[in-house]
């Protein structure tokens, strides 16, 4: 098991160095294909899915509404205020990894809400980190609308594919691979912030 864990974090770990390079961002796609090809967001929108499917009442949509929703208020941030900022950038970057530290945590512990409002707050703090990255990645003159149309769509797609993955089978064995998916998601939020 130690094998894999570190053969998968060094396999991770070029993948981590590659995630905020700078790329065109201007149309519907290019805000799509964002979260699909950063590994940092395909994994935090992934684990928040993972996440909810395992909680209560309304926790289980609640947050990833609301990830959703802050991400967008984080975008609008970082394409109006936080742009080429790079101390606010460094923050985001290392907020990010540590969204995938603690989402993976959550998931690997398998820790069960108390009260919805937890969640939501834990959900949308990251998910602010989140949304400036994907803001502060816009080119001048590309539609704020339509960028953030596309990664709020792909955002929602990943979250359902996390919930549903996480839905899938009530088995012991199920339970173990989410638990373990949720200790990778960490080791990998561990190796992009000290990368």
């Amino acid at each position: 098991m130690k094998k894999l864990i570190l053969t998968t974090a060094a396999v991770l770990l070029p993948a981590s160095a590659m995630a905020h390079t700078g790329h065109a961002s201007v149309s519907f796609m290019d805000g799509f294909a964002h979260p699909f090809f950063g590994l940092d967001h395909l994994l935090a929108m992934v684990a928040v899915g993972l996440w909810s499917a395992k909680q209560t009442g309304a926790a289980r949509w609640a947050m990833p509404v609301t990830f959703v929703a802050m991400m967008g208020l984080g975008a609008t941030l970082g394409a109006t205020l936080i742009s080429g900022e790079g101390f606010a950038l460094s923050l985001t970057e290392m907020m990010i990894a540590a969204s995938l530290v603690a989402f993976g945590a959550v998931i690997a512990f398998n820790i069960k809400l108390t009260h919805v409002m937890a969640g939501v707050a834990f959900a949308a703090v990251f998910a602010l980190f989140h949304g400036i990255a994907h803001g502060s990645e816009m080119t001048a003159g590309s539609s704020a609308l339509v960028y953030g149309a596309g990664f709020t769509l792909a955002t929602a797609i990943l979250h359902g594919a996390g919930y549903a993955l996480a839905a899938f089978g009530h088995s012991k064995a199920a339970d173990i691979s989410r638990r373990v998916s949720g200790a990778m998601i960490a080791i990998t939020g561990l190796v992009m912030g000290l990368a």
